[in-house]
């Protein structure tokens, strides 16, 4: 091949997956590369290791410019990771306590406070409900901290010495003031007189990132930052970078879902929708909570801990019984057969129900978790009704929250799913759709998710100052003439959701039983 291409680098750190992606200027997918790691439960905590981050970091973007079949130029650079959680440095940049993660569900008593305080809802895993915890446990590392960020922004402060963040990611630390796009400011004070007997030596707004929309300048690599995450030179000095982004935002991209009456369901490690509401919530509600798109717009967002982790421990528990036997099934191909045999099961799954909690689940009130398979002498124990109860349970504890939204009158078009669980064609897509009630698509890119999105972003960057919104910017330069299926609900599929769902609500008293101490 001849020629030189120019690309976008979008890089995901994942919840079990670093992902990187190159994309060219028509945002065609042309190299990939990634890195599998998993999250530590160490000392009461779910947390990842920073150099584990980037050494994986490492591999994959060597993974990536290893599988390139001509010269590429990368143009422009965007780092996306898992939303919001707990990373705080000294003013030396030493990393003060180990990354607390969004799994956790430890932050109970101050989100509760803080959620009474700034009249919003403030989840467990929010930033600012995870240093107030620290705070009411007397946490000796807190007078010392002089930086308060996310996985994606402290990546983006290594690679650029740039302190910012975007506005969707933003939007999971601390409430913003959607008019002027920037945390809000009463909020700031409010809290810091809560905590000023502490007497601490910073304020909030001084440890808090700034804040930047989609597009705007967020910096560029310098020479230290890309020899941090390419020694192998391909990576220039100079290079732009986007504003870093969560999950969330990027899964919002990725799908072409940041307008109202829009939403899209992001699946793997965890679940979570995000529906851009046409007008505020009538009230405060501990299951939903308030996030932005990369561009500002108010989303309301509905978050399960647990959605495939259970799925994957069974189908390596199928793989090892097959290699006793010198089948040697490619995880793909595993997978793929697994998911697809959910599409026989029967609506109701047969009577069978399963509890995926590997962690807490704030909207159902768990604060730890045990997976449960439950089967009734009368349930049909087959393997499609099997694998159907597992779909159906990764969707469980989002249906519980969307219900909510559905009873505030929030309209949804159209839902538009990402990440693992819609790999399979149709399979997690039929489910969903039936869960929701709503029209299921899903894209060519739905499996690589938050990386894609993230090198849209990046291109983004480029173009923003030509005047155009990242709006149109989906609509006419990314997505025109993108392929999708669309999965619509049935009435058996979705009465047998609701079957299983009775049946799962029951099941939450035995799950009680066995995590209560």
């Amino acid at each position: 091949m001849s020629g030189e291409l120019h690309a976008a680098l979008g890089i995901e750190l994942g919840s079990t997956r670093i992902k990187a992606v190159l994309t060219d200027s028509r945002h065609r997918c042309i190299a990939h590369g990634n890195y599998s790691w998993e999250s530590q439960w160490k000392d009461g905590i779910w947390t990842y290791s920073l150099d584990n981050a980037w050494e994986g970091l490492r591999i994959a973007v060597a993974r990536l410019f290893g599988s390139l079949e001509q010269p590429v130029t990368v143009d422009v650079v965007g780092l996306s990771g898992m939303m919001h959680g707990y990373l705080v440095f000294d003013k030396d940049g030493r990393q003060l306590v180990p990354f607390r993660t969004w799994r956790n569900t430890i932050t109970g008593r101050a989100s509760l406070t803080l959620t009474e305080l700034f009249h919003e809802n403030i989840p467990q895993r929010w930033s600012i409900a995870h240093l107030y915890q620290a705070i009411l446990q007397e946490e000796a590392h807190v007078k010392d901290i002089r930086a308060i960020t996310s996985l994606a922004g402290y990546i983006h402060s290594r690679l650029t010495g740039r302190f910012v963040i975007g506005i969707g990611e933003a939007s999971g630390m601390f409430p913003l003031d959607y008019q002027t796009l920037d945390y809000r400011q009463s909020a700031m004070e409010q809290f810091d007189d809560l905590i000023a007997p502490q007497g601490f030596p910073w304020k909030t707004r001084e440890i808090f990132p700034e804040i930047r929309l989609a597009g705007e300048d967020a910096g560029v690599l310098t020479a230290e930052g890309a020899r941090l995450i390419d020694p192998s030179g391909m990576l220039k000095p100079g290079i732009p970078l986007a504003p870093p982004e969560g999950d969330a935002g990027t899964g919002m991209v990725a799908t072409n879902s940041i307008t109202p009456r829009l939403g899209n369901v992001s699946a793997g490690t965890s679940v979570f929708s995000l529906i851009v509401a046409e007008k505020p919530l009538s009230r405060v509600y501990s299951q939903i909570d308030t996030v932005a798109t990369p561009a500002g717009r108010t989303v309301a967002l509905v978050q399960g801990n647990n959605c495939t982790s259970d799925i994957d421990a069974w189908a390596r528990l199928f793989q090892s019984f097959a290699g006793r036997y010198a089948c040697d099934i490619p995880e793909n191909d595993l997978f793929s057969v697994l998911y697809s045999e959910s599409l026989k099961g029967e609506p109701d799954c047969g009577g069978l129900t399963v509890i995926n909690y590997l962690a807490g689940e704030h909207i159902t009130g768990f604060t730890q978790g045990v997976p449960m398979v439950i089967r009734m002498p009368g349930s049909r124990f087959t393997l499609p009704n099997f694998m159907r109860a597992h779909l159906y349970s990764a969707l469980a504890v989002l249906k519980i929250g969307m219900d909510l939204l559905s009873a505030e009158g929030v309209a949804i078009d159209r839902l538009t799913g990402h990440g693992g669980y819609f790999k399979t064609p149709l399979a997690g897509q039929q489910c969903l759709a039936d869960a929701t009630g709503v029209p299921v698509s899903v894209m060519e890119t739905a499996g690589e998710g938050g990386a894609f999105g993230m090198a849209v972003l990046a291109w983004y960057r480029l173009c923003r100052a030509k005047g155009i919104s990242l709006e149109d910017y989906l609509e006419q330069r990314v997505f025109a003439g993108a392929h999708f299926t669309i999965a619509n609900p049935t009435p058996e599929g979705m009465a047998g959701f609701e079957t299983y769902l009775r049946r799962y609500k029951k099941a939450l008293k035995a799950e009680r039983d066995v995590t209560d101490d």
